[in-house]
C-alpha cells in the first residue's frame, strides 16, 4: 500500500451563511446552508457523490468503447430528523444513453463505480444504505 495522499482545501466565510472554498491556486465554489445563492454543504455533498461516481461510469464506460450521448445521476437521500441531521440512505439513479450501451455493460460501471472507485462514496459512514437504480436510454 502506497503512501496516503495529502488534499488541503479551506473555506472563508462571504457572510450570512455563505463560504466561499476550494484548493489553494485553485478554483473556487460557494456554498450557502441557506440555499439561497449556492447549494448547501449537504446538496454538496451530495452532488460530489452523484460527480464521483458518474466521472467513473463515464470513464469505464469510455474504456468500454461506448460512445455516451446522456449522464446524468439522480440523488435520493434520507436524513435522519434530529441533530445531528445526518445521512442515512442514498439513492442513486442512473439515467445513462449511448451507442454501445447496454444492461450489461452500464451494470458492470456502476457496480465497480460503487464498490471499487468512487472514493467520495467510500468515504461515508459504512451504516449508511446505499442503494442504486440504473435506466437506460
Amino acid at each position: 500500500m502506497g503512501e496516503p495522499t495529502i488534499r488541503r482545501a479551506s473555506v472563508r466565510w462571504e457572510g450570512g451563511l455563505r463560504f466561499r472554498g476550494g484548493e489553494e491556486r485553485g478554483p473556487t465554489t460557494l456554498l450557502d446552508a441557506d440555499g439561497v445563492e449556492a447549494p448547501g454543504p449537504f446538496i454538496a455533498l451530495l452532488l460530489s457523490a452523484g460527480a464521483c461516481a458518474a466521472s467513473d461510469v463515464v470513464d469505464i464506460l469510455t474504456k468500454m468503447r461506448v460512445v455516451l450521448g446522456g449522464v446524468s445521476v439522480e440523488l435520493i437521500a434520507t436524513r435522519r430528523d434530529e441533530h445531528p441531521r445526518r445521512l442515512l440512505a442514498l439513492e442513486l439513479v442512473f439515467h445513462l444513453e449511448g451507442s454501445g450501451l447496454t444492461e450489461v455493460n452500464a451494470a458492470r460501471a456502476v457496480d465497480l463505480s460503487l464498490s471499487k472507485y468512487c472514493s467520495v462514496l467510500a468515504s461515508l459512514a459504512p451504516d449508511i444504505t446505499l442503494t442504486h437504480a440504473i435506466r437506460l436510454g
